[in-house]
């Protein structure tokens, strides 16, 4: 199989640790250890993106996301570093106390664009157009698109599985839970396992789209990344588990509840789950796969996120 060229952007691979809470045991995949500034699961994506908008002959990157997107401020990182101008387009307010993610984009001299709810509902149209008018000016625009979640992108979450196999034996293994913003992980994963004709559940937990919205990007990405690449596979579509609402209170909020969970597990073994995606899919996690047993064989995907802690450290420690 003829892979993608990449950029080696990521410290992979990412170790497999064993860890014990509340008297349960199962694994956990530290992505959140891909890097410092490029921390979390979108930079194994942008290895591969990033190596095509060089080939391309591009001068600017946009992306887009909320204003604290972990794909935004990875793709700034990593952007900077390999030499392009960067324009960002996120879903929130400018603020003169920006933290987290957003203190990040703008400490690393990314330009911003700051669109409401309702205007960022058309951002793929909105980022079209500045193209066309910054390219007017002489730059060479590439677009990535909303976490990563492209045919393109997903090939890093292929690269994982095929990374996972000399660390575990994937035939034990029942399923991969990650949280889930935009669909490229997961889409990345349900390639990765067909490839290898796995039959274990990839478990997605949506933070951000409705469940239906959610369950169409994941196998509409697989199915155009096997189409594109001419990959020799199928997809079953029954090992694609939508884990849906545990993100009810919104993708920018998280419940008290929640975060009970997260600071019992932080005390426990020393790990920061975020507010907008691992905190709430290690939420499902334990609802689903821990709570009254011993030992899963679901294996935890932390994603990274740590930045995102900070826009909300009040929260983190009000109890």
């Amino acid at each position: 199989m003829q892979y993608p060229g990449r950029i080696p952007l990521a410290n992979i691979p990412t170790p497999l640790v064993k860890v014990n809470f509340e008297g349960s045991n199962f694994r956990i995949k530290r992505d959140d250890f891909t890097g410092l500034e490029l921390s979390g699961n979108k930079v194994r994506k942008l290895e591969f993106i990033l190596y095509q908008a060089k080939k391309e002959g591009a001068t600017t990157v946009f992306t887009c996301g909320g204003e604290q997107s972990n794909h935004s401020r990875a793709t700034v990182a990593a952007a900077k570093a390999q030499g392009f101008k960067v324009k960002l387009f996120l879903w929130g307010k400018k603020s003169q106390k920006a933290e987290g993610n957003l203190f990040l984009d703008r400490f690393f001299g990314a330009e911003i664009i700051y669109l409401d709810k309702q205007e960022y509902l058309h951002v793929n149209s909105i980022m079209e157009k500045e193209r066309l008018r910054d390219e007017e000016n002489g730059e060479k625009v590439f677009i990535v698109p909303e976490g990563g979640s492209s045919a393109l992108g997903i090939w890093g979450y292929i690269n994982f599985i095929e990374e996972l196999k000399l660390q575990l034996n994937l035939e034990k293994l029942k399923g991969i839970l990650t949280a889930c913003g935009s669909g490229g992980t997961s889409a990345g994963l349900m390639v990765g396992a067909a490839l290898n004709n796995l039959s274990m559940k990839v478990y997605a937990v949506n933070v951000l789209y409705s469940a239906s919205e959610m369950r169409n990007r994941i196998l509409s990405l697989s199915e155009e990344c096997i189409r594109q690449y001419k990959l020799p596979c199928r997809i079953d579509e029954n090992n694609l588990v939508i884990m849906d609402g545990y993100s009810l209170e919104g993708y920018k909020q998280i419940t008290q509840e929640k975060l009970e969970v997260i600071r019992s597990f932080a005390h426990s073994t020393g790990i920061i789950l975020d507010p907008a995606y691992t905190g709430k899919a290690f939420y499902a996690f334990h609802e689903n796969f821990l709570k009254g047993r011993n030992k899963t064989d679901v294996l935890f995907v932390h994603t990274g996120g740590l930045f995102g802690v900070f826009s909300k450290k009040e929260k983190y420690l009000a109890f």
